[in-house]
């Protein structure tokens, strides 16, 4: 079944659904290989992680759905990836909207923030007027019915939090982008639980809930209740690497080499231990006995390395 299939059975079921942040092809993988019935592409995670920058507009469009692409060619899950403003006006978009659908992504969100946009949760934002906003989307939302109608199209507004907007005009917006064809309105930055459950009530049409930065937590029972279709949760993993990758450098300065040691002991221990096996290399070794020549496998005899698990003896 296509991703965009997937994602649109996905949001049937009629509870939330959970997708959490991944920022590369790698970090997708171990949300797949955990179990999650879909995964979010952070626009600020593709920023850092790639550029080393942050999410100040400074990724390009070539750079975010060269990433989403990458991503939804590791995961079996749908991926929804973060399109930031379309990268332009309404023409922009037309582009983004295609590039973005030969990824494979299952859908994307646009936002209604002037260029050079940043972070959702980051102060100094601006937005566009909502006539150009909803030219946007309807632009959007013509290329998914011309490419794939399944495409999920989420339209985010930053009125919030911008300058000179309100909870009132977010509203008013997402409402605007919904009749303009979007699938899902997405309030970026409420700041209180009243102000997600205004946007839950007077939005008229599935709710995108980003649970980060100044916006309240919720159970997955309270999302339930509130009605909110699909929640993200773009930089747990991110902030959760980040901070792990630092601790492990600073060891490794303090206290030499033997931490590394003291790692891969500490590591043979963990569901994620074997890393050449989480990687794939035994569905590599299965595709080469399945459309190779027999005398391709001979390469593994009297070879050091790891050894990738036959067909006849690959775990189950």
């Amino acid at each position: 079944m296509r991703a965009t299939a997937q994602l649109r059975d996905l949001l049937k079921q009629g509870k939330t659904v959970m997708a959490p942040g991944c920022y590369n092809a790698l970090s997708a993988k171990v949300l797949d290989t955990v179990g999650f019935p879909a995964i979010y592409m952070t626009g600020y995670g593709t920023s850092l992680s790639l550029l080393g920058m942050p999410d100040a507009g400074l990724a390009t469009m070539g750079e975010m759905q060269l990433n989403a692409r990458y991503i939804a060619n590791a995961v079996k899950v749908p991926v929804i990836a973060d399109a930031d403003n379309g990268y332009g006006n309404a023409i922009n978009v037309i582009r983004t909207v295609r590039e973005y659908i030969q990824t494979g992504v299952a859908g994307i969100h646009l936002e209604d923030q002037v260029m050079p946009k940043r972070c959702g949760h980051v102060a100094g934002r601006r937005v566009i007027d909502i006539e150009e906003a909803v030219g946007k989307i309807r632009a959007a939302d013509k290329v998914r019915r011309d490419h794939d109608p399944d495409f999920v199209l989420i339209a985010r507004t930053d009125a919030r939090g911008a300058v000179g907007g309100s909870l009132d005009d977010a509203i008013e917006r997402a409402n605007a982008y919904l009749a303009a064809g979007a699938d899902l309105a997405f309030v970026e930055g409420p700041t209180s639980v009243a102000e997600v459950e205004r946007v839950c009530r007077e939005v008229r049409g599935p709710v995108f809930y980003n649970m980060t930065g100044i916006s309240p937590r919720f159970s997955e029972a309270e999302l339930n209740q509130l009605g909110i279709a699909i929640c993200i949760l773009p930089g747990a993993l991110l902030r959760v690497t980040a901070t792990a990758m630092y601790d492990f450098a600073i060891a490794l300065k303090e206290r030499g080499t033997g931490v590394e040691a003291e790692f891969s002991e500490n590591l043979k221990r963990h569901p994620l231990g074997n890393l050449h096996a989480f990687a794939g290399f035994d569905e590599i070794r299965a595709l080469e006995e399945q459309f190779m020549p027999a005398e391709e496998m001979e390469k593994y005899q009297g070879t050091v390395g790891h050894m990738p698990a036959a067909a006849t003896t690959r775990r189950t």
